[in-house]
This record gives structure tokens, sequence and C-alpha cells, in this order.
């Protein structure tokens, strides 16, 4: 408990008709309008945090809602019946005729949604969802849940984790939280996301990404990310640590002396997981035109592709990931 909400705002031509109604929940809070607005009337809301507007009767007729700096004459589009607006995101609205209207405001602590989503999609999916708008017109999948949290809004009868889950439902129902099947769609990292990875990594020098830190470059959940890092790879990120402290410690033996403590580190995590192992380096590298062999057949690099002005992108980030896990490569 002791959240509330923070958010400035400024309305002309519009005025209350009956009291409103709000609770207050973990994390959330819930709010019942009732209004009646004159043609030509406006406003503008800004909230520092996440909110859903949800509306009772259809109002993209009467209301135009802008996010660009009150350019509601050439920048505009109709209000729909639910709207998600993220932390930060300003909103001018304004009217083109008379109409009465209810709707239902839900002002979200970030902290909470993420409580609440990140088990199910993981962290870094439930980050994204949060950070995209939403504007939705059909509301037929949460119009029964925002009236069941309005009558209890208005009369409480239950425990509020009733309300709450009511509201967790809502917010599953309306941000854009991809389905396992569009996740799983394309299977593998696109060439765009190995860019930004490759990007990444060489901007932060010696620091040594986990799989989370990966997964959320790109916008992925964790889960996700391994098994489409897997199908690019043709390893595990686990596994993938597993060889390259191993190597570590195979070239420490030759120079008769030990591992760093970088590698003897990377060997305490790989231990810590279920490492897959997948292919090794070498037929990775065989199996992608490469060449075979060991010593420093890991330093070259695809000649069709060098010929075509670039190096293959899936050996780039494998090339990269294995420099952060076995320093020196």
């Amino acid at each position: 408990m002791g959240f509330w909400h923070s958010m400035s705002w400024k309305t002309e031509g519009i005025r209350v008709t009956a009291p409103v109604q709000w609770r207050q929940y973990d994390g959330m809070v819930s709010v019942l309008w009732e209004a009646e607005s004159q043609a030509g009337a406006s406003g503008y809301y800004l909230a520092d945090d996440p909110r859903i507007m949800f509306f009772f009767n259809d109002v993209s007729s009467s209301v135009r809602i802008s996010n660009q700096d009150n350019d509601l004459a050439r920048n505009s589009r109709p209000m729909a019946r639910a709207v998600y607006v993220p932390a930060g995101v300003p909103l001018w609205t304004g009217s083109r005729k008379t109409h009465s209207f209810s709707h239902l405001n839900l002002h979200l602590h970030k902290d909470r949604v993420l409580r609440f989503l990140a088990p199910s999609v993981g962290n870094s999916a439930a980050q994204t969802a949060l950070r995209c708008p939403v504007e939705l017109q059909n509301v037929a999948a949460i119009d029964a849940l925002a009236k069941l949290l309005a009558d209890e809004i208005k009369s409480p009868t239950k425990h509020a984790v009733y309300a709450e889950s009511l509201i967790g439902s809502i917010i599953a129902g309306l941000l854009d939280i991809p389905t396992e099947r569009e996740e799983r769609a394309g299977g593998r990292l696109t060439q765009a996301q190995i860019n930004k990875l490759v990007s990444h990594i060489d901007a932060l020098g010696d620091y040594r990404m986990s799989v989370a830190d990966m997964a959320a470059v790109v916008g992925l959940s964790e889960s996700w990310f391994a098994s489409v890092f897997k199908q690019t790879m043709g390893i595990t990120h686990p596994a993938m640590a597993t060889r390259e402290a191993s190597r570590a410690y195979e070239k420490a033996a030759r120079r008769k002396r030990p591992p760093s403590c970088q590698h003897r580190r990377a060997a305490r995590l790989c231990r810590s997981g279920t490492p897959d192992e997948g292919l090794p380096p070498d037929r990775w590298r065989n199996s992608r035109g490469f060449g075979g062999g060991c010593g420093n057949s890991g330093n070259r690099r695809d000649p069709t592709a060098a010929s075509r002005g670039r190096a293959d992108l899936p050996y780039q980030l494998w090339r990269r990931v294995a420099r952060m896990l076995r320093p020196g490569l």
C-alpha cells in the first residue's frame, strides 16, 4: 500500500457530473469518472507513472488526441475505448462536439506491473511492454473485466486481491505482450539483433554480460533469448562458457601457471547451470564455411563473406561472446 500517482493536468470545457470514486491498492490506484465535455473542450495530461484509460462508451467520434505539442489540427487521431499511456508520455485531447462520458483510470506503479508480468513473460519482455503505448477500439476482451472492477470500486464487497486481480487481467489483456507463438515464429536472432549485440558488447569492453543482460539489449525474455541464441550459434550460452573456461585452463596448464580469477569464476558459473553440449567451436566453424582445425583457426573469417565486405554476423557474435567468457581470444 502507500502508492499514490503523480500527474499534472489542465482541462477547459469539461465538468464532472458525479462524485469521483477511487480506490487505492498495492501499487495501483483506480479512479472512476463521469463527466460532460463541451464542443471545443480541451485537456492536457502528463503522468510520472504508467496509466490505463478505459471508456465505458464510444467517444471516438467526439474526441481527438495527440502526443505532440497541442497539434490536434494537423496531427491527431480518434480517442480509442482503451488506451495505455507509458510513464512520461504527454497527451492532449480536444472535443469536437458536446458529449457525456464515463471512464476508468488505472494509475500503476512500474515495479508493481513488473512484479506481476515478469514471472510469466520475463523481465525484459515486461520492460518492453511497459514502454509501448497501446490504443484499442475493440475492447471485447477486457470490457467485462472493467465493468466488474467498476462495480467493486463503487461498492467494495471482496478482499482487495479481487480488484488487484481484475486490474492485472486488464493489464495482461491490453499491453502489447508478444505471445509465445509470435516469439517463436523466427526461431533465430535477426541480423539487426546480432548487430545490436555486437555493438553493445564492443562498447562495454571487459564487462561480462549475462544471458539476462544480452536478452535485455534485444528486448527478448531470458528464456526465449536462450533458445534463439542456441538456434543461431549452435550452442547454448552455459555450454559456450564451459568450453571457454576449459580452454582457459588448458592454455594455463600448457604455460604451467594457474588460470586467472576470471576463468575460475566462469567455471563456477558454468557448473551452476545445465550445459547443453551443442557443437564444438571447430565443427561450428566448419558447418559455416570458416575452415576447420585448431590453433589459430578461431581467428579466421569467412572468405566469401569478406569478399562481400563484411564478416558473417553470427560469427562476429560468437567472437564477441567468447571474448567475454575467455579474455584474450
